[in-house]
C-alpha cells in the first residue's frame, strides 16, 4: 500500500534548533507516554481523543523511543540497525559520516542521526497489528 505523504512544514521555533538537541522548553509531554514539539504534541492529543471516540484502542506510540529522539538516541538506535560491513541485498543502504551503511537483516530502517523528524518532536510511531488504526489515520490524519 502506497501512503500519502505531505511534507512537515517546520514550526519556526524550530529554525535555529539542532535536530535532536531540542531545549525542554520547546518539548510537552504526551498521553501516555514520550515527549513532541508543542505544536504536535497539541495535534497527537486531539489525535488520540478522536481516535478513542472512534473505538481504534489502544492508540499510543510503540515507545517511549518513538516520539522525540535526542541525537544521541538516535545514534545508538542507527548503530543498533546498520552495519558497515557491506551486505547483499540489504533493504536499506544509508550514508553517514563519510561511510556507507547497511541495514542488518530483518531489522527495520532508521533514518540517518540529525535526519530524523523525530529529532525535531515532530513524529509518533504508532504500531498496528491489524491495519485498523493505519485506515483510521490515513482517512482522519489532514485534520490534525
Amino acid at each position: 500500500m502506497k501512503l500519502p505523504v505531505k511534507p512537515v512544514r517546520l514550526p519556526a521555533d524550530l529554525r535555529h534548533i539542532e535536530p535532536g538537541k531540542l531545549p525542554n522548553y520547546l518539548l510537552k509531554s504526551i498521553r501516555p507516554y514520550g515527549n513532541l514539539h508543542p505544536l504536535a504534541a497539541q495535534a497527537w492529543e486531539a489525535m488520540r481523543r478522536a481516535a478513542h471516540q472512534a473505538g481504534i484502542r489502544p492508540f499510543k506510540p510503540t515507545s517511549v523511543a518513538d516520539t522525540y529522539r535526542t541525537l544521541e538516541a538516535q545514534e545508538k538506535g542507527f548503530m543498533a540497525r546498520y552495519t558497515l560491513a557491506p551486505i547483499a541485498n540489504s533493504t536499506s543502504v544509508r550514508t553517514w559520516r563519510g561511510q556507507k551503511w547497511y541495514l542488518k537483516t530483518g531489522l527495520a530502517p532508521m533514518a540517518t542521526p540529525g535526519t530524523s523528524i523525530h529529532n525535531l518532536g515532530l513524529a509518533v510511531d504508532v504500531s498496528d497489528a491489524n491495519g485498523l488504526r493505519l485506515q483510521w489515520m490515513i482517512d482522519n490524519c489532514d485534520k490534525y
